[in-house]
């Protein structure tokens, strides 16, 4: 894909979702507005047996939780060509733009976000693409767009709850982790039907996150330093007991001390 090389798209497993075969292959989707791309993300142009060319956008998984699951090897994504699709905490619209040209024209995706400063990249990528609805609500409180929202055939649920930041149980291990909240879902009624782990992409994530909280923290020692130097300045000058008669006097201290001993022995 660097250089014009030659690159074959292989036919999907997904529906509309392909692989561009390269010296790296990647994921990839057919652009819905050909020329354009929504993040900076690499686009491929292939020429058709008919000389027509067909331009696709590079799908990158550290970035999309639901390119991950298809690398991952998930049996359905549930979207295709035509789905109409309820999209729920939608930020910016990344995953969102790969979302609308994989259920193209036909299709129709409404995505939901709360937050108004990525709502406004939001709206503007939805501005050229006709099959996105933005909608800037909380999507944890269905009833308050749900006069915006028709019938959908699939809801994509990636919402940051404030209670995700508890941790289940560390001393578990992350299957019987999991196994339990399975067991949680279905006591809700849910039926889930497939589980997949993307633990090589949340891995490259950490380490990420490792460097820049090592990059942070690169000054510390110097002001740990800083505050064991200051730790020895004394708070209130002390009063020794070997100061000479002169200087007894300056301290107020000994001196209250000497003139009641000498009151009680009168």
């Amino acid at each position: 894909m660097k250089g014009g090389a030659k690159v074959v798209v292989v036919p999907p497993k997904h529906d509309g979702v392909f692989i561009a075969k390269a010296k790296e292959d990647a994921l990839c989707a057919k652009n819905m507005v050909a020329g354009e791309s929504v993040y900076g993300e690499k686009r491929v142009s292939v020429q058709n047996e008919d000389a027509s060319k067909v331009e696709y956008r590079v799908w990158n998984p550290f970035r999309s939780k639901l390119a991950a699951a298809v690398l991952g090897g998930v049996d359905n994504i549930w979207i295709a060509p035509g789905t109409r699709v309820l999209y729920l905490g939608a930020a910016s619209g990344t995953t969102v733009s790969h979302v609308s040209d994989i259920v193209g024209p036909t299709g129709l995706v409404y995505a939901v976000e709360f937050s108004h400063r990525s709502g406004r990249d939001l709206v503007n990528m939805a501005k050229k693409r006709t099959n996105v609805i933005p909608i800037i609500e909380d999507a944890r409180h269905p009833a308050k767009y749900r006069m915006l929202v028709g019938m959908v055939d699939v809801i994509f649920s990636d919402v940051a709850q404030p209670d995700q930041a508890n941790c289940i149980d560390s001393t578990q291990a992350a299957e019987a982790v999991f196994a339990s909240e399975v067991e949680k879902l279905k006591a809700d009624q849910f039926k889930p039907s497939e589980q997949s782990r993307r633990l090589s992409f949340a891995v490259a994530d950490a380490a990420e996150s490792e460097v820049e909280e090592e990059a942070e923290c690169s000054d510390t020692p110097k002001e740990v330093e800083e505050e064991a130097e200051c730790s020895d300045t004394p708070k209130e000058a002390e009063c020794p007991d070997h100061l000479p008669e002169e200087e007894e006097a300056e301290c107020p201290d000994a001196a209250a001390e000497e003139d009641e001993a000498s009151s009680l022995e009168a």
